[in-house]
């Protein structure tokens, strides 16, 4: 598969990495962070920590390594989170993997380190490493693993986690397996021997555990080595336990804000694999220039460029930094060379005072259409800078040479034309199908990085001290919000057309025909063509195509499609169909998805315009919902996909006793972890239970709670959960109405569910309560507290840990079946 690739592409990869990070303003170093890379650039070490998740990562030993030791300082997670739980919003799975990229890069700006991935899919909760690799392609995993390590190139590797059940997570427990594993399989060229025409078979130092205390397990002992990390660097005012909690506090999906720490604080280590450190993490490995055949004198021109650096007058040192440079580049390619050549570039253009960027005033552009592209310059410093060239994409030498004069503020237009074979703006692991736990990667040079490179690049080509430099920035939107000023955005590379569906499941409990709009969006100007649904078998469109015609980019249209079954819903089937958009002799079928958030830039990614059909026999009694907000679900949209008038309430409804016109009150995920009004509004929830309403509680998790009293009767919550989708479900109260009314269900309603079974079940239950269920995971005993019911005074109470909140939003049929069981009281 490497073989297919050309090499230079992979010099491509290598150079477009010193690109700063997409939608963040041109990066600009003061005094104290020249400083500071200076003292980097004289350090040649490398320590690569690995864990299995976003949030697994230390940030203090991390901000340690990068902004005090210097050193070249990366974090390898295996998955981007995609498995777990969203606390400021609603997206799940991949959606929630792009969030959690993101809030990563946003760690690694503030503690230094660099961000990089697996193929690797976080599926969800894992009890062991079995379970794991029965889901992970293993070979897959490992030879990402090894193909970072051969291209970090680390003295030192650092797991998170033990290989073995303290790492508490079958994915934590994995990650140290694969860590050992890539130690040695890096350094045999016999292991991925395909790699090697890109890298380079590597060795490293040792392999050590990071030792911890914290979730009841202490792996700490005074016996093992031991650094303190939590000392004050006066160049950054703080200290990396101060660093550490603002690196920290970016998983905010996670709501992972800590404190600030301050004061001395001791990292623990085990060695694992080569020799134990005595000293240092990287004792015994010369982190000094001489390290580099010939480098020995460059060491001495970077200890006297830092002995003089002035923090007054940075652009002093740069005539010695082009001297560097040059000493650089007469070196023999390698990896040091090359890392460190990149470096004292970014220390010339910072000491020299430069500033360049590259922008387009439009959010959006679409191949072989033209756009405007803007690049703006200034020499703010008082070395002499000349700008020979600008190329842009698709058209080199598109600006020409001039002088960069003190100060002056240089802004240069340019139309271009977006080269036609520019990829559309996907997340390079989701442009595949994939199946369960594992991305689909076809060019594997991109393996590692943490997200697509810039397909739009100006190519600023400049020259200092008699020097040529080539200056790289990525084209971006920017804009001015008149709330928060200057505003960057990745610049997005779009179809020329896209359609939007409402809804993502549509459920048919008869044949009876669904209305289906269509929202066809122009990404550009003058885009025309005809629209049809491809569907599958078992589903009849009255309108086979419908034309479009849209004059202005921006332009939308409404078109209305009319779905229905062939036959009545007595079996439950689940398909899928698609929007097809032909236009400009093409077929489109992407829709268009943003996810904003204030913390992280804007995410654009085009998924298919598709969604699922589900057929289901389905009955419900009641008509009137209310919901409760918690974390975030999509569970009152797939209420209103099957008929149920939802409505959302708050203070006002529930504290003004407004309850008692719903036929049932639904609480979403995890409102008793985040909603502090839930300790108010509970007593008026019991009343409106005793009164004969029916309140149905999803899961929360064990910790932290508003209140302890979740339910008329006493009950609390564990970490408990049936992570098989698959795993049987035996029926401790066959008889139970919940079972039989409206619908009969049965265990064929437990077919086909995703992702788990259900998570935190209740544990120590009041004996008024009736527990519905039994299930567990293979090799376990069975757990009885997945759902629970209970009758108090007119009404019904239920709590389920049962993950509906997935199931729904993926239209499994006979979760609906349940769940409208679940809140649907028989009136006698």
């Amino acid at each position: 598969m490497f073989l297919r690739i050309r090499t230079a592409l992979a010099f491509l990869i290598l150079l477009i990495a010193s690109i700063p990070a997409l939608a963040q303003p041109s990066p600009v170093w003061n005094a104290a962070d020249i400083k500071l890379q200076l003292k980097k650039l004289d350090t040649l070490g490398s320590v690569l920590y690995l864990a299995a998740h976003p949030d697994d990562e230390n940030t203090r030993l991390l901000a340690f390594l990068a902004k005090e030791k210097l050193y070249r300082t990366g974090y390898l997670s295996l998955t981007r989170g995609d498995g777990g739980q969203n606390l400021v919003g609603n997206e799940q799975s991949e959606l929630l993997g792009l969030i959690r990229t993101q809030e990563l890069l946003a760690a690694r700006r503030v503690d230094g380190a660099e961000q990089f991935f697996t193929r690797a899919q976080d599926f969800g909760f894992s009890k062991n490493p079995a379970e794991t690799f029965t889901i992970w392609d293993k070979k897959k995993i490992l030879g990402d693993v090894v193909w970072m390590i051969r291209k970090f190139q680390p003295d030192v590797i650092i797991c998170r986690f033990p290989a073995d059940s303290r790492a508490g997570h079958g994915h934590h427990t994995a990650s140290a397996m694969l860590a050992a594993e890539a130690f040695t399989a890096a350094a045999d060229p016999k292991q991925y021997p395909e790699q090697l025409k890109y890298v380079q078979p590597w060795k490293t130092k040792r392999l050590l555990w990071n030792t911890f205390n914290f979730g009841g397990a202490n792996t700490i002992s005074e016996d093992q080595f031991k650094v303190d990390v939590g000392i004050y660097n006066s160049l950054l005012g703080k200290g990396y336990g101060e660093i550490a909690a603002e690196s920290r506090s970016q998983h905010k999906s996670q709501g992972f804000g800590v404190p600030a720490g301050r004061g001395s604080s001791m990292e623990y280590f085990q060695t694992i694999k080569g020799d134990a450190p005595r000293h240092e993490l990287l004792d015994d490995i010369n982190t000094s220039w001489s390290r580099v055949a010939g480098g020995t004198a460059i060491g001495k021109m970077v200890d006297k460029v830092i002995q003089s650096y002035s923090m007054e007058d940075p652009g002093a040192s740069v005539p010695v930094l082009l001297e560097i440079r040059k000493a650089i580049q007469a070196l023999p390619d390698g990896y040091w060379r090359n890392q460190k050549l990149k470096e004292t570039e970014q220390l010339i253009y910072a000491c020299a005072g430069l500033w360049a960027e590259a922008y387009s005033t439009s959010p959006s552009v679409v191949p072989g259409y033209s756009m405007e592209a803007t690049v703006q310059l200034i020499n703010r410093g008082h070395v002499p800078v000349n700008l020979r060239k600008v190329d842009l994409p698709g058209k080199p030498d598109a600006i020409g040479a001039r002088e960069l004069a003190y100060n002056k503020f240089n802004s240069i237009s340019h139309t271009l034309t977006v080269p036609a074979d520019t990829k559309i703006s996907q997340p390079y692991w989701l442009s595949e199908p994939h199946p369960l736990g594992t991305y689909e990667i076809p060019d594997p040079l991109q393996v590692g990085n943490p997200e697509n490179v810039p397909p739009l690049v100006a190519g600023i080509h400049l020259e200092i001290g008699g020097q040529e430099f080539l200056l790289q920035r990525p084209l971006q939107y920017k804009y001015t919000d008149p709330v928060k000023g200057e505003l960057y955005e990745p610049l997005v590379i779009a179809p020329p057309v896209v359609a939007n569906l409402n809804n993502q499941v549509y459920i048919f409990t008869s044949n009876q025909p669904q209305t289906v709009p269509v929202k066809i969006s122009a990404m550009a100007d003058g885009v025309a063509g005809n629209v049809h649904l491809k569907l599958p078998a078992g589903f009849a469109v009255k309108e086979s195509s419908l034309p479009f015609k849209l004059e202005k980019k921006g332009d939308e249209l409404e078109l209305r499609f009319s779905i229905q079954p062939k036959a009545a819903a007595t079996t439950n089937q689940v398909d899928t169909f698609t929007v097809v958009m032909d236009c400009n002799g093409k077929a489109y079928t992407q829709s268009i998805q943003h996810i904003r958030y204030d913390h992280i830039p804007l995410i654009t990614l085009f998924p298919e315009a598709s969604a699922r059909l589900v057929t289901v026999d389905l009955k419900h009694n009641g008509n009137k919902l209310g919901y409760i907000p918690g974390a975030g679900d999509l569970v009152a949209a797939s209420l209103r996909q099957v008929g149920y008038d939802v409505t959302e309430l708050g203070e006002k409804e529930i504290m003004g006793d407004q309850l008692a016109q719903y036929d049932a009150i639904i609480v979403g995920v995890r409102a008793y972890n985040t909603n502090p009004r839930m300790k108010y509004w509970q007593n008026h929830l019991m009343d409106y239970v005793s009164k004969g309403g029916t309140l149905l509680v999803q899961y929360n998790v064990n910790n932290p709670l508003v209140t302890q009293d979740l339910g008329p009767y006493p009950f609390s919550l564990s970490r408990d959960r049936v992570t098989d989708e698959k795993a049987a479900v035996t029926f401790l109260q066959p008889d139970s109405p919940v079972l039989h009314y409206p619908n009969e269900i049965s265990a064929a309603d437990f077919n086909d569910w995703v992702q788990e079974r259900g998570l935190y079940f209740p544990v120590n239950i009041d004996k008024a309560y009736q527990k519905l269920f039994s299930m567990n995971d293979k090799g376990e005993s069975p757990l009885d507290g997945s759902t629970i019911v209970a009758q108090y005074g007119k009404g019904r109470y239920v709590y389920t840990g049962l993950a509906f909140f997935r199931e729904l939003p993926a239209g499994v049929p006979g979760a609906y079946r349940l769940f409208v069981n679940l809140i649907s009281a028989k009136q006698h």
